[in-house]
């Protein structure tokens, strides 16, 4: 079996870009991915399409091989934008692979290591009742772990003593609608410029019994979040920012994170993400993958977290609701907060092209945060 091609797909959903990939072979078997769209997006289709000579002509069996070739190639440390392109190719390389040998991928990566795979679902509200209730829902139909901000929309505008009063209020509020039981995590966003500001924020919320507090400093300032995590009273999560085994190594041994999360569109796909998990698993941490962008990623992540020994939870935003749903053919939905491992061969997605194509993409990016005095602020 030989590469024949690699075709790109970009889709509007209503409030971002979405990239899709399929890679196609002489035997007919086709394999489906997506990678990151960072946003602006165009420059990882764009790579897609530089990096595409080097798999046509080639065994798509040989992923190892052409994904350790493409990186030489490329010389210097990859960023985002091949990261990205990479790790969509992955995806669909493995989704081959399965669909060859009749198996789902998770069965390729070494087998079941777990019957079932838990789910936090993302909360929402502009108020920490909205928030509350908006779990409360959730939790009827099964779920028991959920994920917030603990900031107000409008906290770059306000005095920072301000901020840590209504974070305070707010995770109390939300508390007090769902009970104690529930596991429940904030975000941060990487947004907080200070770490001390970090550390003064996860003292007023680690009270509110937090699963664990995400990206409470850049990914890249590693240093800086080895001594927050020192200082934490609760579980230090980060990890979405980065890229392949070597910058979550350096994360790993600087003894800086208690739980990991790369992201499988961007982080090198399911083989960079196994070798990460490996690496974690050694000093004892844990993989919560991050996945906001829908279900085929989703599926990759269910994948992954059916095959390592240190899965903890997957991120989950019921994106089988959102528009973004139609732009696959299969319908996947968690069963009472957990997703049931897949059955069917390769990854188990498939692209509806008819959709995809009467939502072409549309200019977007992330916009601009700004702190109260015009300076540029990290979104």
């Amino acid at each position: 079996m030989n590469i024949t091609g690699i075709e790109t797909f970009h889709a509007w959903d209503g409030s971002r870009n979405n990239i899709f990939l399929e890679v196609s072979t002489d035997e007919g078997v086709t394999g489906v991915g997506e990678a990151y769209s960072i946003g602006p997006d165009r420059a990882v289709i764009a790579m897609i399409e530089e990096m595409k000579p080097w798999f046509v002509g080639q065994d798509p069996s040989r992923i190892e091989w052409l994904l350790r070739r493409a990186k030489n190639t490329m010389r210097f440390p990859l960023g985002q934008v091949a990261w990205s392109a990479l790790s969509g190719i992955d995806l669909a390389l493995w989704d081959i692979a399965g669909k060859k040998a009749g198996l789902p991928v998770y069965k390729l990566l070494g087998g079941a290591t777990r019957d079932k795979v838990r789910v936090y679902h993302g909360i929402y509200g502009d108020s920490p009742q909205q928030v509350g209730e908006h779990a409360k829902s959730l939790m009827e139909e099964g779920y028991t772990a959920f994920k917030t901000s603990p900031l107000s929309s409008n906290w770059r505008e306000i005095p920072w003593q301000q901020v840590l009063r209504e974070a305070g209020q707010r995770m109390a509020g939300i508390r007090e609608i769902i009970g104690s039981s529930p596991d429940l995590a904030v975000d941060v966003h990487v947004a907080i410029r200070e770490t001390s500001k970090s550390l003064e924020l996860a003292q007023v919320i680690t009270p509110y019994n937090l699963m664990f507090i995400e990206e409470p400093a850049r990914a890249e300032f590693i240093d800086s979040t080895a001594q927050l995590r020192k200082q934490f009273r609760v579980a230090l999560a980060t990890g979405e920012n980065l890229y392949g085994i070597h910058r979550f190594t350096e994360l790993l041994n600087a003894d800086a994170v208690d739980i990991i999360q790369p992201d499988l569109l961007c982080c090198g796909g399911l083989l960079e993400a196994k070798k990460i998990a490996a690496v974690a698993e050694a000093h004892y941490v844990t993989v919560a993958p991050h996945n906001p962008l829908g279900l085929l990623s989703t599926a990759a992540g269910v994948h992954l977290a059916a095959s390592i020994n240190n899965f903890s939870i997957l991120e989950w935003h019921g994106d089988h609701l959102k528009k973004k749903s139609e732009f696959i053919n299969e319908e996947w939905v968690p069963v009472n907060g957990y997703f049931e491992l897949p059955t069917k061969p390769g990854i188990g997605m498939s692209l509806n092209h008819e959709v995809i194509s009467v939502n072409p993409p549309q200019h977007w990016d992330r916009g601009f945060a700004t702190y109260e005095d015009g300076s540029p602020g990290f979104l």
